[in-house]
Order: structure tokens, then C-alpha cells, then sequence
């Protein structure tokens, strides 16, 4: 695996999704970086153009490639995709 991929996570308090992903990320032994947008709009205007005008959370990027959300970081870990992106 790259030991220099690149996770980052903008996540929201009291968010089961947010949880949901980081224990992924978690039981996947992967490091993320963590910005927790809930008392900081200027971090949640960064998310938000990053994003392209996305407001929900989590909203993952891997590399500097925006993955998503936990569906989509779920969806790429069940089709055995995940591996792939971080190693690009």
C-alpha cells in the first residue's frame, strides 16, 4: 500500500454517518485527517466549494480526489476499489 495516500474527512458532531466512515477507515487500519465543520463556517465553506456546493457530511476525499460520502467509501470498500484509490 502507498504510505503516502492522503485521507481527509469533513465530518459534523453527533453525525452516525461521520462514524460510520471513520470506523471504516478505522477497522481498515487507514489514517484520515479529521475537519469537523460543526462550529466553524469558514470550514464548512471550504467543504462546501471543495465540494462543489455538496452541504451533508461526511464528504471524503482520498488524494485530493473526492470520494463522496459514506455510501460511496462503503460502496468502493465492498467492491474491493478502495485499495486501488489509494494507491494512485
Amino acid at each position: 500500500m502507498n504510505k503516502y495516500y492522503k485521507i481527509l474527512i469533513y465530518t459534523s458532531n453527533n453525525c452516525a454517518f461521520c462514524n460510520s466512515a471513520k470506523e471504516l477507515l478505522i477497522n481498515k487500519k487507514l489514517k484520515f485527517k479529521e475537519i469537523n465543520i460543526s462550529q466553524n463556517n469558514n470550514l464548512k465553506e471550504e467543504m462546501i466549494k471543495k465540494t462543489k456546493g455538496l452541504m451533508t457530511v461526511p464528504q471524503i476525499f482520498i488524494n485530493s480526489k473526492h470520494i463522496g460520502g459514506f455510501q460511496e467509501l462503503y460502496k468502493l470498500e465492498g467492491s474491493k476499489k478502495l485499495y486501488g484509490i489509494i494507491n494512485k
